[in-house]
């Protein structure tokens, strides 16, 4: 049995055929991307909930969202943020659930955050649920304009285009926009007309809506069944302008158009914004599906942009800022070049130790092995990416054992003699325990990356499966083709000369063979010699900061604005434009692209990207020329940006592997007490600010943005037929505006707002004379009295703080100060001078108040712990297989303590 490949010639060519045609063929289908993709266990639910305040948001959405969450147990965590006016809620999983249950997952999740909704009050509007989690788009492109007053409506039109032919090319999984401008019909009401004919802004809404004729009036039926539908479908301004709001018995009217200005336009302010180079941009970010080939997909998606080139319009242009296929194949390319070193390496070792043929044997076997491992992964739907094709490197040295090995003892053997097949069949016989049992143990070895869940395990998983196929197929080819080679083509004692059989120095060999019988005639003195490097890397072991995973060599960063509480987009959008143009001008940047308001479409796979609603946030993404430039660009950045721009808190952070965090140092105190929690806060992040590793520090919850309030002074009020809700209500209606009604145009569909004019709107003493319609102002305006009073007459206003954003975890309020690092800081080493300056101020919490670490210490912890969860079951299946193989506990142990000192030494190098 052990000699029928060396009698079957045949059998021998036919297994290389097969392997080598497997592999060659699954190149062509194998997915190529850059990183791993990583598990969906997060997503979000955003809910508006206009005009309340944070407190009022927390207790009637977030509260209700969350206990809804909370019943599947399936959620790992569920956090939130309640502002004013936006309710945000994440959502995190098991990270042990597969991905047939994630996605019923996230079916009763939508169930629950409707079932929340059905207990919402009624001005809330419809939660927004993402589910797609965190991944880097594919390609990012920018459409923008040639001319300077290219409206921003026109540019989404052509975005929107864009996108929708980007989803049909073959692979896309999803398309989304950036800096789309929410359009409407505004309706902009002159407040001197409209409070003399006793008009309110509601009330025009509420007769636009009634004007508004699509609905269907019934039914036609008999010899036919026809529609009945009545004339008066809001389908143009003109008719818009016709609205009748007032009229009398001699058949006058006035109408909307002789009080309003009407115009299609951009929601103002807009929720979110985008800048690509300089340029006002909406951008549209597109997502290859899993597993594809992403060089072939960006080619189908440049062939569409250049296709389409000659339909774009006059004006407008379109720039592809990001393409991930050139940074996946200059990976790939990287590290197939490492490959092709380490097997150059390999092979010009082994022709000076075994000599030509043994090398050539060897040289044939990698090959092999390689391209059988590559057609197993395009079976189970491994792609090729930076850690598969790692793995495939790793496995490079363990797989060559197993050739040298076998191919070693058949030229022994022939050189002491021994019969071809009998060689054979002698070296197969007595390697075939051994190697199994090295290949058990060592893919045991790797096991743990294998079962180790959640995002860490999506990204280093792939490198131990890899190096599993590899030995597994090393392991086959090993005993199969590798010895039936060694019999045909190494030489026999007879014909054997120095580039067959290969270097040797007897000098040497006379030395170790010394030193061999010195340890065991000295086996106490041996084995303390011995012992002194490995014990000296146990003790040095401390020493090592601790990193799970390293940074990265990459042409791009990226920046976050965070401005203070209550400041306008517009704002942020000009302080986003003067670092835009401190970036651009630097001869190291390539391209530069900006979301304001909201995440803009990720260039890497782990960058957090779960703000929305937020306009004194800003994120920039910057690509330069060179590693090099971005390497240098990031502290300088920081620095500046640190000096001109003190009112806002800028953080520029480099690239880095690993489980998505959002910052490298945390610090969550959880308490009940708000303003407790925003003073321990507040202490806290000035501790952090003040150690000179740390760039920025920021605490999750701050003092509130200013507000206006107007006390009413309700007598006063009662007295004019008012309450405080009349009066609020007017005040939204004539500020934020009222939507009644729609204009359909083609297949858009525009709601309609009611507002009074602008001038209103930036002014607080336009607002306090602002007049408020008394019930029954019609008729009292018909008969020539005054239908109002000023605001001011009824309220008084007043600047005071609004209440604090408040963030929960699972329930509990708390507050999370991040502390952001000088680059090359290791995250521990900043942690443990956090945690020694808190020792040192004696920062003390109250009863009820607790501390834990979050950040990337967290993150690490949690992925060792995973790691360390199995060890116990594949420690015990080592120690079985080793016991097996030498059917002994004595050698079994002789090779643990080897190990064991194996990894002291692991330690020293390192």
């Amino acid at each position: 049995m052990e000699t029928l490949t060396f009698r079957q010639p045949r059998l021998v060519a036919l297994i290389i055929l097969v392997l080598v045609s497997a592999g060659l063929s699954s190149l062509l289908s194998l997915g190529r991307q850059e990183d791993p993709t990583i598990t969906n266990l997060f997503a979000t639910v955003t809910t508006q909930f206009p005009g309340a305040d944070p407190e009022r948001v927390e207790a009637l959405v977030t509260a209700e969202i969350e206990e809804e969450l909370r019943k599947i147990a399936e959620i790992d965590e569920v956090a939130s943020v309640s502002r004013t006016g936006v309710s945000v809620v994440s959502i995190e999983l098991l990270e042990t659930l597969d991905d047939a249950k994630i996605e019923q997952v996230w079916s009763e999740a939508r169930d629950a955050v409707e079932d929340a909704r059905r207990r919402f009050p009624p001005d809330v509007l419809a939660p927004d649920f993402d589910s797609e989690g965190i991944s880097a788009y594919s390609a990012v492109i920018s459409i923008t304009s040639s001319e300077t007053d290219m409206p921003l409506p026109l540019m989404a039109r052509h975005a929107e285009a864009l996108g929708d032919r980007l989803r049909g090319i073959p692979g896309t999984r999803a398309v989304d926009y950036f800096g789309l401008p929410d359009e409407e019909v505004l309706v902009r009401v002159d407040l001197d007309r409209a409070t003399a004919l006793g008009l309110s802004a509601t009330e025009i809404s509420s007769r636009i809506r009634e004007a508004d004729g699509k609905v269907q009036s019934g039914r036609l039926q008999g010899d036919v069944d026809l529609t009945i539908g009545v004339s008066g479908e809001i389908e143009t301004l003109d008719r818009l302008r016709q609205v009748v709001l007032r009229e009398n018995d001699q058949g006058a009217a006035v109408r909307l158009g002789d009080v309003a200005t009407i115009e299609r336009t951009p929601l103002a302010p807009a929720e979110e914004l985008a800048v690509a180079n300089g340029k006002p941009a909406v951008l549209v970010g597109a997502l290859a599906q899993d597993g594809v080939q992403i060089d072939r997909w960006m080619t189908f998606l440049r062939d569409e942009l250049e296709t389409g080139q000659d339909a774009v319009p006059l004006g407008i242009e379109e720039t592809l800022l990001f393409d991930q296929s050139e940074y996946t194949l200059n990976r790939l390319a990287e590290v197939a070049t490492n490959m092709t070193i380490g097997v150059g390496l390999v092979v010009a070792v082994l022709f000076v130790t075994l000599g030509v043929r043994a090398a050539a044997i060897v040289a044939l076997v990698l090959p092999i092995v390689s391209l059988a491992t590559l057609a197993t992964m395009n079976m189970i739907g491994l792609p090729i990416h930076q850690m598969s094709v790692t793995g495939l490197i790793v496995a490079l040295g363990l797989l060559v054992d197993a050739a040298i090995v076998m191919t070693d003892e058949v030229r022994r053997r022939l050189q002491n003699g021994m019969v071809r097949s009998k060689a054979v069949g002698d070296a197969v016989s007595r390697l075939t325990a051994p190697l199994l049992a090295s290949t058990v143990t060592t893919a045991l070895a790797f096991t743990p990356m294998i079962l180790l869940p959640g995002p860490a395990g999506d990204f280093v998983g792939a490198i131990a499966i890899a190096v599993v196929l590899m030995l597994v197929w090393s392991l086959f080819v090993a005993l199969t083709v590798t010895p039936a080679l060694a019999g045909w083509l190494l030489p026999d004692a007879e014909r054997g000369t120095f580039l067959s059989r290969g270097i040797s120095i007897p000098f040497l060999g006379r030395i170790f063979e010394a030193s061999i019988r010195l340890a065991v005639n000295n086996p106490i003195r041996a084995m303390a010699v011995a012992l002194i490097l490995p014990v000296l890397g146990f003790a040095a072991f401390p020493t090592l900061t601790a990193q799970f995973f390293p940074g990265v060599d990459r042409n791009q960063f990226y920046l976050e604005i965070n401005m203070p509480a209550g400041t306008a987009i517009s704002e942020t959008a000009r302080i986003a434009a003067e670092m835009d143009a401190e970036i651009r001008s630097d001869d190291g940047t390539s391209s530069v692209y900006w979301s304001i308001g909201r995440s803009g479409p990720a260039f890497y796979y782990n960058i957090v990207g779960n703000r929305s609603q937020e306009p004194g946030y800003a994120q920039a993404m910057v690509t330069t020329v060179t590693d090099a430039d971005a390497a240098r660009m990031v502290p300088a950045l920081q620095a500046e940006f640190d000096r001109a721009f003190p009112q806002a808190q800028i953080i520029v952070r480099g690239l880095v592997q690993g489980p998505p965090v959002d910052a490298p140092v945390e610090v969550t105190i959880t308490g009940q007490d708000i303003s407790e929690l925003r003073r321990l806060g507040d202490q806290l992040r000035a501790l952090m600010a003040d150690l000179d590793m740390v760039t920025q520090a920021r605490a999750g919850v701050n003092g509130g943005a200013p507000q206006v309030r107007f006390e009413v002074d309700e007598t006063r009020a009662r007295l004019l037929g008012l309450d405080v809700t009349d009066v609020a209500a007017q005040i939204n209606a004539a500020l934020v505006g009222v939507t009644g009604g729609s204009l359909v145009e083609g297949t858009e569909q525009l709601p309609v707002r009611v507002r009074m004019g602008d001038g209103l709107r930036s002014d607080i003493q336009a607002i306090s004379d602002m007049p408020i319609l008394l019930p029954g102002a019609a008729q009292i305006s018909a008969s020539g009295d005054f239908p109002a009073v000023p605001l001011s007459a009824i309220g008084t206003p007043v600047v005071e703080p609004a209440e604090s954003v408040i963030t929960r975890t699972d329930g509990l309020r708390e507050n999370t100060v991040q502390a952001f690092l000088v680059p090359g800081v290791l995250p521990e080493e900043a942690l443990q001078d956090v945690l020694a300056a808190i020792d040192s101020t004696g920062f003390a919490l109250p009863a009820g108040y607790t501390l834990s670490l979050g950040g990337d210490s967290d993150a690490r912890s949690s992925t060792v712990g995973n790691l360390l969860a199995s060890v116990g079951l594949i420690v015990t299946l080592t120690i079985a297989t080793i016991v097996l193989t030498f059917n002994s506990f004595r050698l079994t142990a002789i090779a643990l303590v080897i190990c064991v000192l194996s990894a002291g030494l692991s330690m020293l190098s390192l």
